[in-house]
């Protein structure tokens, strides 16, 4: 019952973190795409009223006329639309996940005990999960320094721009190097996330109030409140697409085992802002298909590293003196179906992970090829709990049957 009961909380936090983070990244590119479709008024009288830009849609049936003023409007409504909540909500759930899954085990989860780095395949799980809890928070606090000692007047952005993607880089290889791999993608898109949500609460939000202060009091706003949050804002919408596949990469063995993990993780966030990029720029009228060309190479060049060298069939075949299915089997049934069985006996677990079960000889044969690409990495079994040895991991490497 523990179990099951960990398993659907873990089941009903992933739901609201999805659906969470749909509403706030859906609301955060619409205001960007707002904003870069505004035109300027053609009617004279709104552009006394101090409207700086309008756009005219129609949706659902309906027609919409949105305008943003330059300065402060006349009056201030009372009911005035703020966007937060669905940035803390899916900061707040995600890291709910977090400890939930990872950090309440991570001697599964967070520490890689084939680390070339001995302190890192030797940390104990208080360790791990404090180097875990510094890495996600530390990052925040280097890109939020940056921010304000590079670009502090928003007057040199595009260094700035270059100085953060120099940072993920950095941040990607560095995670791969103290984490195990899955663990390493979702901190590294953790730390991305929690520097847009943190965007938000420290920086966005402090300065809009501010600003509708100063306007109920009939003083002139701050302008680099407006500017600052614009800068941040502008941030947090080309980290929304890396994120998102950060945050899906779990379920992909080949690319956080691999490697080179840290090169694939980086290809994939320059792809992913590459092609935010090319809807920005089409929003404001620009058509700019060199943008998502560069992103689509970057991920075939992912792509090509990523694909593993294996023998063709026909070798493959002819070696008829590789590991049998029943050697190999055996060896499953001692090391791995203490959790991937459909009645697991490891503590945790309810269910097989990812629904990835080797009961039978006939399930080890459909998962050929995966079951040997992470047991071939080092990922599985998970913190090498089960003691597979390095003979054992040979065997599974070099089956061919």
């Amino acid at each position: 019952m523990p179990s099951y009961l960990l398993d659907f909380i873990n089941f009903m936090l992933r739901w609201l973190h999805v659906i969470a983070a749909i509403a706030w990244i859906g609301e955060s590119i619409y205001f960007v795409m707002l904003d870069n479709s505004l035109k300027t008024p053609e009617d004279e009288s709104s552009r006394r009223k101090g409207v700086f830009g309008e756009m005219w849609a129609v949706h659902g049936g309906g027609f919409y006329h949105n305008q943003k003023y330059a300065t402060s409007p006349e009056k201030l409504p009372d009911d005035l639309h703020w966007s937060y909540w669905k940035s803390y909500t899916t900061w707040l759930s995600g890291f709910a996940l977090f400890v939930l899954l990872y950090m309440a085990n991570p001697g599964f989860y967070l520490v890689d005990s084939g680390n070339d780095w001995e302190w890192a395949a030797n940390m104990n799980g208080a360790e791990a999960n404090i180097l875990a809890l510094a890495f996600l928070f530390g990052g925040w606090v280097v890109y939020n320094q940056m921010c304000k000692r590079i670009s502090p007047n928003m007057e040199r952005d595009g260094l700035l721009s270059l100085a953060v993607a120099v940072l993920m880089v950095f941040v990607a290889y560095l995670s791969t190097q103290l984490f195990a791999g899955r663990a390493a993608f979702l901190l590294t898109g953790a730390v991305m996330a929690t520097a847009m949500s943190a965007n938000v609460f420290y920086w966005i939000i402090p300065g809009q109030r501010r600003m509708v202060e100063a306007m109920k009091a009939g003083e002139e706003p701050d302008p680099l409140d407006g500017k600052r949050g614009k800068q941040r804002s502008v941030h947090n919408t080309y980290f929304t697409l890396p994120v998102v596949l950060l945050m899906i990469s779990n379920h992909y063995s080949f690319v956080y085992s691999h490697e080179y993990a840290w090169l694939l993780m980086s290809l994939f966030i320059f792809a992913g802002a590459l092609i935010r990029q090319f809807f920005v720029l089409m929003h404001a009228g620009s058509i700019r298909p060199a943008y998502p060309a560069a992103g689509v190479a970057l991920i075939l060049l992912a792509f090509w590293i990523a694909a593993p060298a294996g023998s063709s069939s026909g070798d493959e075949s002819a070696d008829a003196d590789g590991p049998t299915l029943d050697e190999v089997h055996a060896i499953v049934e001692d090391r791995c179906v203490q959790c991937h069985s459909s009645d697991p006996s490891e503590d945790g677990y309810s269910s097989a992970p990812a629904g990835i079960e080797y009961d039978t000889k006939e399930q080890l044969q459909k998962m050929m090829a995966d079951t040997k690409e992470v047991v071939a990495s080092e990922y599985m079994p998970l913190g090498n709990v089960t003691e597979m040895t390095e003979e054992e991991r040979e065997v599974i490497a070099d089956w061919r049957e």
